[in-house]
C-alpha cells in the first residue's frame, strides 16, 4: 500500500524535462543551488534539502567555483584513483568517511559530490572526463533513493549503494544499517568491486 518513505521522487524529478534538480550536501552547496535557481532563466529548479544536520565539507576556492557545474571532485588522491565514489546530499559525508578509511589502507580514492546531475551532464566532455575519467571503471554511487538512476554514471562495472525497495519505520541509525548506508558497508562494496576488477 502507500508509503511515506518514497524512494522514487528524486529520480522522477531528475527525469522531468527542463527541470533542474539540486540535492546539496551542506550549507555551501545549498547556497550555490539557491543562487543558481535564481539565476536560471530557462526553466524551473527543484531544491531537495535534507532535514537532518549535515557536516560542513572543506573546499578550496577552485572547488567552490566548481559546485555550480553540478558535479566536482571534493576529495582526491595522489595519482590516478583506483576507485571513484559518487554521492549527493547527505550521503556525501558518508562517501568522505568511507574514502578516508579506504585511503588509510592504501587505496587511491576520489570522492565526487554531484548535487545536480543535469547541470553536470550539460558540461563539456573535457570537464566531465576530468571529474569522472573513463579509464576509472571501479565506481560506486551512494544515494538514499532508487538505485537505478545512478548506473549511467557508474557503468556496467560499477556498483550503487541505493534503495531497491520502499523505506521502513525505525530510528535513523537502524534504517541506515539495514539498508547498507554505513561506512563499513560502503568500504566492503568498494573492496569487493576492486577485487572483482582485478579478475577481469
Amino acid at each position: 500500500g502507500p508509503t511515506h518513505q518514497p524512494v522514487e521522487q528524486i529520480a522522477s524529478l531528475r527525469a522531468t524535462p527542463h527541470l533542474s534538480t539540486w540535492r546539496p550536501a551542506d550549507t555551501v552547496e545549498t547556497a550555490v543551488a539557491w543562487q543558481q535557481a535564481i539565476l536560471r532563466a530557462d526553466g524551473p529548479t527543484a531544491l531537495v534539502l535534507s532535514r537532518q544536520n549535515l557536516p560542513h565539507q572543506p573546499r578550496s576556492d577552485e572547488q567552490l567555483a566548481a559546485i555550480q557545474r553540478g558535479g566536482y571532485v571534493l576529495v582526491d588522491c595522489a595519482g590516478t584513483p583506483e576507485t571513484i565514489l559518487i554521492a549527493t546530499g547527505s550521503e556525501v559525508a558518508l562517501a568522505v568517511a568511507a574514502a578516508r578509511t579506504l585511503s588509510s589502507s592504501g587505496r587511491r580514492v576520489r570522492v565526487v559530490s554531484m548535487p545536480c546531475t543535469d547541470r553536470f551532464e550539460a558540461q563539456d566532455a573535457a570537464y566531465r572526463e576530468s571529474v569522472l575519467p573513463a579509464a576509472v571503471r571501479a565506481r560506486v554511487a551512494i544515494e538514499t533513493a532508487h538505485a537505478d538512476y545512478w548506473y549511467k554514471f557508474v557503468g556496467l562495472d560499477g556498483r550503487v549503494v541505493g534503495m531497491h525497495d520502499f523505506g521502513a519505520s525505525a530510528p535513523a541509525g537502524v534504517l541506515m544499517k539495514h539498508f547498507g548506508f554505513t561506512e563499513e558497508h560502503v568500504v566492503a562494496v568498494v573492496e569487493e568491486l576492486l577485487a572483482s576488477s582485478r579478475g577481469r
